[in-house]
């Protein structure tokens, strides 16, 4: 396609054109699509986003994928199970004193815990989540350590060596993780194994270990990267998980859980 051509091209006719290149190839690249539309890379990142946030491709690191093999973006994820996340938030909010130190996992839940925390005098919120450092960031009674390292721009957390080395410094009283997927023998699966990684660490640094899933993660294995389970840990979850989900997580040893 030539550059006359790319830049005469209505940018809805050119999204519907990205979008159809995503279906066909599997995954493409901004540098890619950009020559091959004769457009700048910053007006393909444009339209990766729109149509990310339109649930029509999902965002990888580069380029793009066909939204329905890949990891949802924050935005897609945060109009999900809204009410139960809120019940779930409010629980665990409820458990956290205001001397403690708590860690705080990235994710749309853990964000609406960081919500219910903002007037916690003397609380220490660790957390490598946008969502949770956004809702804190002028709650300035809370004193808040990020565990800055490479951003997931799809999931909107700090991963790798410069959060693990952070992290390793540090000791929590409590530690929140999130879950794309819970199953009971295997543990928490993410997209990532730094995600993973980082959430092994987290369980390592803290005294008590809860897991907040609403009930559409339960059982559910949607990626291939694990973190395992420690011996006692906590799982929150709503009312709308049935017993059937429950009853391989109520039969492992050392775990308590909790319906919200």
């Amino acid at each position: 396609m030539s550059t006359e051509s790319g830049q005469r091209m209505p940018a809805g006719q050119r999204r519907a054109l990205i979008e159809r290149l995503v279906t066909e190839q599997g995954a493409v690249q901004v540098e890619q699509l950009a020559a091959s539309l004769s457009v700048t890379p910053s007006t393909i990142r444009r339209d990766l986003s729109l149509l990310t946030e339109q649930g029509k491709l999902a965002r990888t690191y580069g380029g793009a994928m066909p939204a329905a093999t890949a990891e949802p973006s924050l935005g897609q994820r945060t109009r999900l199970a809204t009410a139960e996340k809120d019940r779930i938030a409010r629980w665990a909010a409820a458990r956290i004193g205001s001397a403690e130190a708590v860690i705080l996992d990235a994710g749309t839940t853990t964000g609406r815990l960081a919500h219910h925390l903002r007037d916690r005098a003397g609380l220490t919120v660790i957390t490598n989540g946008i969502t949770a450092l956004t809702e804190l960031a002028d709650a300035d009674a809370v004193r808040v350590i990020a565990l800055a390292g490479e951003m997931r721009h799809i999931s909107q957390g700090f991963v790798g060596p410069l959060a693990e080395l952070t992290l390793s410094r540090i000791t929590a009283d409590k530690v929140f993780l999130g879950a794309d997927g819970l199953d009971p023998r295997l543990g928490i699966c993410e997209a990532s194994l730094h995600q993973t990684r980082l959430k092994e660490l987290m369980v390592e640094r803290a005294r008590e270990v809860y897991v907040l899933a609403d009930a559409s993660k339960l059982g559910t294995a949607p990626f291939n990267a694990w973190a395992p389970l420690p011996r006692s840990w906590t799982l929150v979850t709503d009312s709308s998980a049935t017993d059937e989900a429950l009853a391989p997580f109520r039969a492992l040893p050392g775990a308590k859980v909790v319906v919200v």
